[in-house]
This record gives structure tokens, sequence and C-alpha cells, in this order.
């Protein structure tokens, strides 16, 4: 019943999304206040960006260069440099790079925003900490504002992310994922074995619709 109610899938659920953000609406965290476009990924409704954000609060990343892949609406980010992080945004979704742009001369807070698929466009760059709220329902995405939920019916997706992830993992460097009960944890851990990386749990987080997992991921040596 749970992955029933969440899924993007779910036509009731997406009539709520179509009514909700027919217009761009705002989000607040920490004193920090953003627009979100409907064309953008919601932090309205969902929760892995507020654990994401919560997470973000336990650790120290003051001075420390810090990426947010795929960064959707910002807010990660926005928070990140308003802790103190050299903070780099990549998307390839133009509207909410614009949309980033503006919210961080809002908030008076310093970005670097870049458009990237992946990390098409930050070549021989690495990162101290490297955040991802991944796509990962294995359906074809249709459009640019799908690319936010849908990872490809063969998950692409991870098969690209963690072919070009394993050049990203270097001495110190921390990378941490977040996903859903409702995804198909197994199959994206044997990609990211299959590209030498492994996903390591250090959070669970269970509320009453799911339970959403944050993972380390880590370079494998071997």
């Amino acid at each position: 019943m749970r992955k029933f109610l969440k899924q993007i899938t779910n036509p009731i659920l997406k009539t709520i999304f179509k009514w909700y953000y027919y217009k761009p609406r705002t989000y607040k965290f920490e004193g920090i206040k953003i627009l979100v476009h409907p064309e953008v990924f919601p932090p309205h409704f969902t929760f892995s960006t507020k654990i994401l954000l919560n997470f973000l609060k336990t650790i120290e990343i003051k001075g420390k260069t810090f990426l947010e892949l795929g960064c959707g609406n910002g807010i990660i980010s926005l928070y990140a440099s308003k802790k103190g992080a050299n903070v780099t945004a990549s998307d390839i979704n133009e509207t909410a790079l614009d949309y980033l742009k503006n919210s961080a001369k809002t908030n008076q807070l310093e970005i670097e925003i870049l458009y990237s698929d992946l990390f098409e466009n930050l070549i021989n760059r690495t990162f101290d900490y490297i955040i991802i709220n991944p796509p990962y329902y294995p359906k074809k995405p249709k459009n640019i504002k799908e690319l936010a939920w849908f990872c490809g019916s063969d998950f692409e997706y991870f098969e690209n992310l963690f072919s070009q992830l394993q050049n990203q993992l270097i001495t110190n460097s921390n990378c941490f994922l977040i996903l859903s009960e409702d995804c198909n944890i197994e199959k994206i851990n044997s990609i990211a074995k299959n590209n030498k990386c492994n996903l390591i749990l250090i959070e669970t987080h269970k509320n009453w619709l799911e339970t959403n997992y944050i993972f380390k991921v880590e370079k494998l040596t071997f």
C-alpha cells in the first residue's frame, strides 16, 4: 500500500501533483527560500530532499568542495553554501538552473551553477563531497521533467552514473546517495559493483509512507 501511494505513476498522485504545480511554488528550509518551477523535481511532497538536508546538518563541510549532482531545485546546494562549502550545482534541466541562479541571488549565497549530464562537464574535477538524489523508477523518461523520476527501462542512468563515478572517488572523497525501499536497490547495487563501486548503508529513515536509505558510495579496490 505504501508503495502504491507513493509512486509518481499513481493516477491520483499525478492529479495532485498536476493541480499543485500548475504554477511555481515556494519552499523554505533554515531561512533559505526558493521558488520551484513545475518542470523541476518538487521537494514539497517527497521525503528525500528533506532527509538529505537534515543529513547535511550532521556533516562539517565548511571550506570543503561540494557537488550536488543533478541539483534540481537546488535547495541542497544553497544550504551547503550557507554552511560554508564551496558548492557546485549541476543539472541538465536548464529551467532548474535558471531558477537556481535566481534563488542564489535572492538568498545571497554563492554557488557555481553548471549544465552537465552527470560528469560530462566536470571532467578532471574532484570534490570532497558529492550528494546525489537520483531518479530510480525503471521506465524510459519522455521529457526533461521525467528525467528526475525515471532511470530508464534498463537502469541506464545508474550504468552511466557508476561508470563515471568510479573516477571521481579519490582518497578522502565522500559520496552519498539516497534511495527508497520501492526502488530495486539490489539491482542498483549490482550495477555499482560491476563498475567497481560499493554501496554502504549509513542511515535509514522510516515514516508512515516509505523507508529511505542513505548510502555512502565507495570505490572497490579489488
